[in-house]
């Protein structure tokens, strides 16, 4: 048979060790212990129950010219679309033939259900259309390593704008500017600077969540890899959708060699700018250097020196200050957060309480306010008194 070894656009199936596996069995049957390692590798996929299931999910997830091409909106090819409808029928045909009382070949569902080549074909370029291709649909966030790439975060973070109490007029702007990014507009990079706690990071993972069905994916960087700021950008910048490169709670000390790079890939250089990659960045510091007061002061070019560390966040086109809450601030967020959970305490009980948590915790801010509902909320769920 080998039928998963002779396709052409979706070649990377074989790879799969379960598809690699199922070709080798179908092969030769008879073949015992080609049909236990068929078993194995089913069993430890959890595909038993449904194997098309599993195949058309590969399918969908796979990276290869077409999905490719659909996704960056480009004319497909004939030849290559017509190679790929070649390639779902012999698929399909195998999955038709295949019958076994070891595990449940199953029926195709989905985008995969009825039709012809043709009519599938088309459903898969849409989708692709819309959703992009390989890992990009199944996953929204990933974070950068030199060695291994662009790695899938599974568990990101799924904060909404409206979990976000507060700082409207600063999330409209970051939300223009996105609004600009993901529309092929005018757009710029961002700095998010003020004090911990005031919801920088959150703003960026609720922005990203609002516009991942726009083909809009983040890539965490360490601020340690900025070095490596360049190659990312190259690497995103032959992907047909749009990113935010993300460097949380980011400062540099001076003379430090990951200035001048993060300042190229800023947009300004030429080698810096890419259509479909904007910086965020998040910093306690307006302009991210930590200034020296030596230095300062013993500086031949005083001023030259203090230019050059302000031209970094100059790079930066928008900079969106998250200024500390004060007290009547810090109670309206405790307030709507108790609104949206509805918690049964009165509000006068809770203002006491949330103030009183906010001067044994450290200050006010929206994550104070956020640490102080969910605590309440965990206490009236058991309920027990909110003892602070």
């Amino acid at each position: 048979m080998n039928t998963f070894s002779k396709l052409s656009v979706l070649r990377g199936l074989f790879s799969d060790p379960l598809l690699a596996a199922f070709d080798r069995w179908r092969e030769n049957e008879s073949d015992l212990a080609r049909k236990a390692e068929f078993l194995s590798q089913l069993f430890r996929a959890n595909a038993q129950d449904d194997f098309t299931a599993y195949v058309t999910e590969r399918i969908l997830l796979d990276e290869n010219p077409f999905s490719r091409a659909c996704a960056a909106e480009r004319p497909v090819s004939p030849y290559l679309y017509r190679a790929f409808l070649s390639d779902l029928g012999a698929i399909r045909a195998e999955l038709s033939a295949c019958h076994s009382e070891d595990f449940a070949v199953g029926k195709p569902k989905g985008l995969f259900e009825g039709g012809r080549e043709d009519v599938i074909g088309n459903r898969l370029a849409d989708f692709y259309r819309a959703n992009g291709f390989g890992p990009f649909i199944k996953h929204r966030a990933f974070r950068y390593d030199e060695a291994d790439g662009l790695i899938p975060i599974l568990s990101p973070s799924e904060i909404t704008l409206d979990e976000l109490k507060g700082y409207e007029h600063e999330k409209e702007e970051v939300r223009d500017n996105l609004e600009n990014f993901v529309a092929g507009l005018p757009f710029a990079d961002m700095l998010l600077y003020g004090d911990r706690g005031t919801g920088k990071s959150s703003t960026v993972h609720a922005m990203v969540n609002e516009f991942s069905p726009r083909k809009l994916r983040l890539v965490e960087i360490a601020k340690e890899d900025i070095l490596s700021l360049p190659r990312l950008k190259n690497r995103l910048s032959e992907i047909p959708l749009r990113f935010v490169v993300f460097i949380d709670d980011f400062s540099l000390a001076e003379n430090d060699e990951r200035f001048s790079t993060l300042k190229a890939a800023l947009q300004g250089s030429m080698e810096g700018h890419s259509d479909n990659v904007m910086i965020v960045a998040t910093s306690n510091r307006r302009h991210i250097v930590e200034e020296n007061f030596d230095t300062r002061s013993n500086s031949v070019h005083a001023n030259d020196s203090e230019q050059e560390l302000l031209s970094l966040s100059d790079r930066f086109g928008i900079t969106v200050l998250f200024s500390t809450t004060n007290k009547a601030e810090y109670l309206s967020i405790v307030r709507a957060l108790a609104d949206d959970a509805r918690l049964k305490t009165s509000r006068a009980e809770l203002d006491m309480l949330a103030e009183r948590w906010a001067l044994l915790k450290g200050g006010r801010s929206p994550r104070r306010a956020k640490q102080f509902v969910d605590y309440a909320i965990a206490c009236e769920r058991k309920e027990r008194e909110i003892r602070v």
